[in-house]
C-alpha cells in the first residue's frame, strides 16, 4: 500500500455483496473479502461460518482518499445493507453477519460514530452497528474474492448482490467507476 492509500474495514453481511458494491467505486483500488473483530487468528471459512469465533465476514478497502473519502465509503455501507438488524442481513443470520466498522485510526472512529449520528434518521430503528478499534484482518480463500463477479447466474448474486450494485449506481453515480 502505498503512502496516500488509505484502509476501511467493513462488514455488513455476507461479504460477497459488499465486495461487488465495493469494487464500483472510484478510488477504491483493493478489495479482499476476510474477517475480522474474532477471537481465533487465521480462522477458516467453516470455522467462521459456525457462529464460534466471534468473527464477522468483512471487506477490506484500499482507497485513494484524494478521489474517494472514508465518509463517502461509510455513506455507501450504510445504503448497501441494514444497520439495524442485530447478527442478521435477510436470511443470513449469526453473529457473522453483524453490521461492524473496524476503524483504523481515531479519526476514522470519529468519522463512523458522525455517519452514524446522519444516519440514524434515515432508518426506521436503530443503528446497531458496532465500531471496533483496529483489529486483525484474516483473508478469505480465494473462492470468495470477487464471487460475484465470477457467479453472476448463481440465485443468490442474481437476487441479493446485483440489486445492491444497483442501488449503488443509482444513488452514488458520482462515486461510480465508469461501467
Amino acid at each position: 500500500m502505498s503512502a496516500e492509500m488509505d484502509v476501511a474495514i467493513l462488514g455488513g453481511g455476507c461479504f460477497w455483496c459488499l465486495d461487488a458494491v465495493y469494487r464500483q467505486v472510484r478510488g477504491v483500488t483493493s478489495v479482499e473479502t476476510g474477517y475480522a473483530g474474532g477471537q481465533l487468528a487465521h480462522p477458516g471459512h467453516e470455522q467462521v461460518a459456525s457462529g464460534a469465533t466471534g468473527h464477522a465476514q468483512v471487506v477490506r478497502l484500499e482507497f485513494d482518499p484524494a478521489v474517494v473519502g472514508y465518509h463517502d465509503l461509510l455513506e455507501v455501507f450504510f445504503t448497501i445493507h441494514d444497520p439495524t438488524t442485530v447478527d442478521r442481513q435477510g436470511n443470513d443470520v449469526g453473529t457473522q453477519y453483524r453490521s461492524l466498522i473496524i476503524a483504523q485510526s481515531p479519526q476514522q472512529e470519529a468519522v463512523a460514530h458522525k455517519v452514524i449520528a446522519e444516519m440514524a434518521g434515515v432508518w426506521d430503528g436503530p443503528i446497531v452497528t458496532q465500531v471496533l478499534p483496529d483489529q486483525p484482518f484474516y483473508r478469505a480463500d480465494d473462492a470468495h474474492q470477487d464471487y460475484v463477479a465470477r457467479h453472476p447466474l448463481l440465485s443468490y448474486c442474481a437476487l441479493l448482490a446485483a440489486p445492491k450494485v444497483d442501488r449503488f449506481r443509482a444513488m452514488y453515480a458520482r462515486l461510480a467507476k465508469v461501467a
